[in-house]
């Protein structure tokens, strides 16, 4: 009987709104319970949790003694919180319950395990703070599958990333990080995306160590920061932190046509990337540089996209058409699966809806017509600027 009242206080407990979602990564209606720290968790985060030595319990599976609900009761995650996560630098991600296991349990050890958030000044300081970074990470090459060691260098006061092999060097601004375990084969592996001459390009790196490659993540948006609250002065934390870094909003394969839509459909990797409202294609996956960009404007500018039946399938293998029209042209793509389709279609007229800002403009005028072709071209070193010159003047 003591056991079951005590399951119902827990119950109870993780109704509240403060306990109702995961203290971590904020999934809805955690099941589980770390009675060290005395915060409410998801299944997930519980195993993090557990790896840590963090004594864990199922709610509702689990015996609970009267000490441990009451410890739960006088804690909970809203006064964790207050304690582990004091001091959470404006730039420092917070992971979600989708995001990555290596963010989430990055994110987990330096609340609870280094104690990094608490607000006790820490020397020597955290990587991430000292606007000054560098160290080995492994790189892919532009043109093969193979990764290489390679030197990086970030600097916050220059707003430059660099990495060295020879002496040459390349300017670049926008820059953009987020993490792709799947698409790297690498638990760590982080894409770098930028601008060079008005082409995206992407580096893939990734570290052995988890602690390190999060400390990069990190210390890139920590620079980032600092050039946003340089190039917008008056913009605040709310408005700034979303355009830190951005996670893509889809991402995978589909086939394309030719501007007169009777070429052969070839096969193509696409990023939705919703921030700069730019649908960008590459011939594969991991490609150091575009084929094309596609602007993604709104209904109001002569932009619409649909489903549609081609007219003509050269070469042609999937079943499931997507027709993207802008001012200038049409473009067709084809689906593997009616649910990638759906996908697809759902997310580009998620950035179909939203206004375009003065900012939005501005980016489709750097991208004059409806796409460019790549031209190959060697960098042996590159600098990334960490942001645009362009809004440093604004």
């Amino acid at each position: 009987m003591t056991n079951e009242r005590n399951k119902k206080i827990l119950l109870e407990l993780v109704k509240q709104p403060e306990n109702s979602r995961c203290a971590d990564c904020g999934a809805p209606e955690p099941d589980w319970a770390s009675y060290k720290i005395g915060v409410f968790v998801c299944l997930n985060c519980s195993g993090i949790h557990r790896s840590l030595s963090s004594r864990v319990k199922s709610i509702r599976l689990d015996f609970w003694e009267d000490d441990l609900v009451e410890f739960m009761k006088s804690t909970g995650n809203a006064n964790a919180r207050a304690v582990y996560e004091k001091a959470v630098p404006p730039y420092y991600y917070r992971p979600l319950e989708n995001d990555c296991n290596v963010l989430r349990d990055q994110w987990i050890r330096a609340k609870y395990q280094r104690m990094e958030f608490n607000g006790v000044t820490k020397y020597p300081p955290l990587a991430y703070t000292t606007g000054f970074h560098e160290g080995i990470l492994w790189k892919k090459g532009k043109e093969n599958m193979q990764f290489q060691k390679r030197k990086f260098v970030l600097s916050e006061r220059e707003f430059t990333l660099s990495y060295y092999n020879k002496e040459d060097y390349f300017n670049m601004p926008d820059l953009n990080a987020t993490f792709q375990p799947q698409k790297i084969s690498h638990p760590h592996g982080l894409q770098i995306t930028y601008q060079d001459e008005n082409k995206t390009r992407n580096l893939y790196v990734y570290h052995e160590s988890a602690e390190e490659i999060v400390i990069w993540y990190n210390s890139i948006r920590a620079a980032r920061y600092a050039y946003l609250k340089t190039a917008y002065p008056t913009g605040s934390d709310e408005d700034l932190v979303p355009m830190i870094t951005r996670n893509y909003l889809k991402e995978g394969y589909m086939e394309k046509t030719g501007p007169l839509q009777k070429e052969s459909f070839r096969k193509r990797w696409f990023i939705l990337d919703s921030q700069n409202r730019k649908l960008l294609y590459f011939k594969d996956q991991l490609d150091a540089e575009e084929l094309g960009v596609i602007f993604i404007g709104t209904e109001s500018n002569g932009y619409s996209v649909r489903e549609c039946v081609p007219k003509h399938t050269r070469g042609n293998k999937w079943k499931c058409g997507i027709m993207v029209e802008t001012p200038e042209r049409q473009f067709v793509f084809m689906c593997e699966q009616e649910r990638e389709q759906k996908q697809w279609l759902n997310a580009l007229r998620k950035v179909l809806s939203r206004p375009m800002s003065p900012q939005d403009y501005t980016g489709k005028r750097r991208r004059p017509g409806a796409c460019l072709q790549s031209t190959e071209q060697i960098v042996p070193e590159l600098m990334l600027l960490i942001g645009s010159e362009e809004g440093m003047q604004n």
